[in-house]
């Protein structure tokens, strides 16, 4: 009897703990629900870009988001980009004031 209690007490650990890994890895890290792999060539009115995140992988390339929720993947080496990111970012700076 001792020896049963002992064996389903150290499959509830094992189960326990693979439960908690699990989570911990896949919850420590955001997934991504977008991730760019082409680029747009057309510039985006800047005026209508509310955020940004940059990205490195599978493309080096930054996501704007838009005021309706569109996402916009451009490279990050055009100047009008540069640009945009800048205004956002002092539009954020603004707003924590």
């Amino acid at each position: 009897m001792k020896l049963r209690a002992a064996a389903l007490l150290v499959i509830f650990c094992l189960g326990v703990f693979t439960v908690s890994t699990v989570r911990g890895s896949a919850g420590s890290q955001p997934m991504r629900r977008f991730t760019c792999v082409t680029l747009s060539t057309q510039k985006v009115d800047i005026r209508s870009l509310v955020n940004y995140e940059k990205q490195h992988v599978p493309v080096n390339a930054v996501m704007f988001i838009t005021a309706k929720g569109f996402k916009i993947c451009v490279s990050p080496e055009q100047r009008w980009v540069q640009a945009a990111i800048k205004k956002i970012d002092q539009k954020r700076s603004r707003k924590g004031k």
